[in-house]
């Protein structure tokens, strides 16, 4: 056997090994850079491509019709697929544990394609566990796709299941209070209908829900996995078979995802493992003085980790968000910096509100997405932003002090 023999199959070992996710966060959708000699991935912009083989690209066009499946080959057209956004789909997948992944423009958008599929095929009615997020709760709410909704506790899944049932829904944590369902258990409750778990507050840095039973994993990938708040996008981490039908829809509604999006999601993956672990034990600390401050009471952090804190005020959450000076009052969640919202008034205000309060989402919650600055800098912030101002009087959360509680 020839030396450059014995190097090749060498390297194709290291390929199809088993890694670890933070290899895998940095070589995933990247393992044929070197034999083209590029480090960076390229970012292929075109909307078309050219194609002197009319009858081949016809024969090509009925497969995805039948199937799905992506066009072998060349690429044929920006809405069928892309080179930058294949690399993606390919490394999320590897991350999430799932044969495939399937990007669109944003979290809605692929929530909206997952509905889609599931009511071509009679399949309208879905179980769901609140809280979810606002947006999602009120896409199922309001019917706009047709779709029809069973509300229910964890516990409850079974039983709310119908004939024409085509999708369970959960997200763990959830947004906004943080709370957890176990996934095996939920899973096992479905029988034969697909689970879809969102996976966008722990990311597969902290829970992989395809090894739970999830048939489906669902992110906004404008969060964490992009990083730095700088892209939208949303992606389906899935089997191939339910793949090809995203694809479908993907392709006849135009809810794609634009290819730099794509390379900016591919670097921001590389990072993850490195970020989420961080942010997480800075979140952690910063739970941990909230829940022994009296002027908070109640603080929610989920038992499995992560950079998202969820706490409770006794005074006026409107004045804490207006004190903030280095924590960035926004929305979103997910970025380098920390970002604080109220989700009775943004998140979740689309949620009627006695579902929302009936959710655990109070109207003095505050969200914060913690990101990767010093934890006393941050701290000090919020000791401020919570502390006695002669301006804000009665209403300031310096004025109590019961005890907080610490949830989850």
């Amino acid at each position: 056997m020839d030396m450059d023999t014995t190097s090749t199959r060498a390297h194709d070992d290291i390929r199809t090994a088993p890694r670890a996710l933070a290899t895998e966060a940095v070589h995933a959708g990247r393992d044929d850079l070197a034999r083209q000699g590029l480090h960076a991935p390229p970012i292929d912009l075109s909307t078309t491509y050219p194609s002197y083989d009319s009858r081949g690209e016809a024969a090509r066009i009925d497969a995805f019709a039948t199937t799905g499946a992506e066009p072998d080959g060349p690429p044929v057209y920006g809405r069928l697929g892309n080179p930058t956004v294949a690399r993606f789909e390919t490394a999320l997948a590897r991350l999430e544990g799932t044969e495939t992944a399937v990007a669109f423009a944003s979290g809605m958008a692929a929530l909206s394609a997952v509905l889609l599929v599931r009511g071509s095929m009679g399949l309208r009615h879905v179980v769901a566990v609140r809280p979810l997020y606002g947006c999602s709760d009120h896409l199922l709410t309001a019917g706009l796709l047709g779709s029809e909704v069973t509300w229910t506790d964890p516990a409850g899944v079974a039983d709310a299941l119908r004939p024409d049932t085509g999708l369970v829904l959960v997200e763990s944590p959830a947004n906004p209070t943080l709370a957890e369902v176990d996934l095996r258990a939920v899973a096992h409750a479905c029988g034969s209908v697909p689970l879809l778990v969102d996976n966008t507050f722990a990311t597969p840095v902290l829970q992989r829900p395809a090894e739970h039973g999830a048939r489906l994993v669902l992110h906004s990938a404008t969060k964490y996995l992009g990083g730095h708040g700088d892209v939208l996008a949303g992606v389906v981490a899935c089997d191939e078979e339910f793949a090809g039908r995203l694809r479908q829809v993907r392709f006849a509604t135009g809810g794609v995802l634009h290819p730099l999006a794509g390379y900016l999601l591919l670097r921001g993956l590389s990072t993850l493992p490195v970020r989420v672990r961080a942010a997480s034990a800075t979140a952690a600390e910063l739970a941990r003085r909230l829940a022994a401050d009296p002027r908070i009471a109640r603080v929610h952090y989920p038992r499995i980790g992560g950079a998202m804190v969820a706490f409770e005020v006794h005074c006026d959450p409107h004045e804490v968000i207006a004190a903030v000076r280095l924590i960035t009052p926004a929305v979103s969640l997910g970025s380098v910096d920390t970002l604080l919202q109220h989700p009775a008034s943004i998140s979740h205000r689309i949620v009627n509100a006695d579902d929302r309060r009936g959710a655990g989402v109070s109207d003095r919650l505050l969200r914060m997405s913690v990101g990767l600055e010093d934890v006393d800098d941050l701290w000090s912030d919020l000791d401020a932003a919570l502390g006695q101002r002669p301006e804000r009087g009665a209403g300031n959360c310096a004025n109590h002090h019961s005890a907080p509680a610490l949830a989850n």
